[in-house]
């Protein structure tokens, strides 16, 4: 091995490649290393940035979508269910009419008793319908007077303190569908009037 061999054989290994990609870059008088690292590292940093914007952009718009599916799967519901809810309230007028024909026994027995048969039939196949759309009726003799389901048509004088308030007479039937009021139950309540104290003379 001649001297100039062992010369580059004994050379201590510089700290990283940068030094001697610097070096040899200054050396050669080529792009300073320093600004080519600074200017990679700040295009690094701008592309990072535009993945997150780009993320973020995306997330929000995913996250809008399923509000607004959300949204429409909701609007639609109600929709449908507004169509049903006018739907079965038009019908509760038929229901009026079978209730008034029914309302008055006496006559109603008289009627032939075949056709007052299939009438009743049609009645109840009406009522079936109603329970399978989950209609139910509201409003009871004897039960306390509530706003949110009954409209007070008219007050009827008790002298029975344990009925005031209560219901005394339904003058048009009440429904629900589901847990919404559809239609107060029209009735009569009894109202207490305290009987006036007599004083011997």
């Amino acid at each position: 091995m001649d001297k100039e061999e062992e010369k580059v054989e004994n050379k201590e290994p510089l700290e990283n490649e940068a030094e001697v990609l610097e070096f040899e870059f200054n050396e050669d008088g080529e792009e300073d290393l320093k600004k080519t690292l600074k200017k990679l590292r700040a295009d690094l940093k701008a592309c990072k940035a535009e993945k997150e914007e780009y993320l973020n952009g995306w997330q929000k718009e995913r996250a809008d979508f399923a509000n607004y599916k959300k949204q429409e799967d909701d609007r639609k519901s109600n929709f449908s269910e507004s169509v049903r809810e006018r739907i079965l309230t038009r019908f509760l007028t038929v229901l009026d009419s079978f209730n008034m024909a029914f309302a008055n026994k006496e006559s109603w027995n008289k009627v032939d008793e075949n056709w007052r048969k299939g009438v009743e039939y049609i009645y109840v196949q009406l009522n079936t319908i109603f329970e399978e759309y989950g209609v139910k009726e509201i409003g009871e003799v004897g039960e306390n007077f509530d706003p949110n389901i009954h409209q007070s048509i008219e007050m009827v004088p008790t002298n029975k303190k344990e009925n005031n308030h209560k219901i005394s007479e339904i003058i048009q039937r009440g429904y629900k569908l589901g847990d919404r009021v559809i239609r107060a139950a029209r009735v009569n309540v009894f109202e207490y009037n305290e009987p006036e104290s007599t004083t011997e003379e």
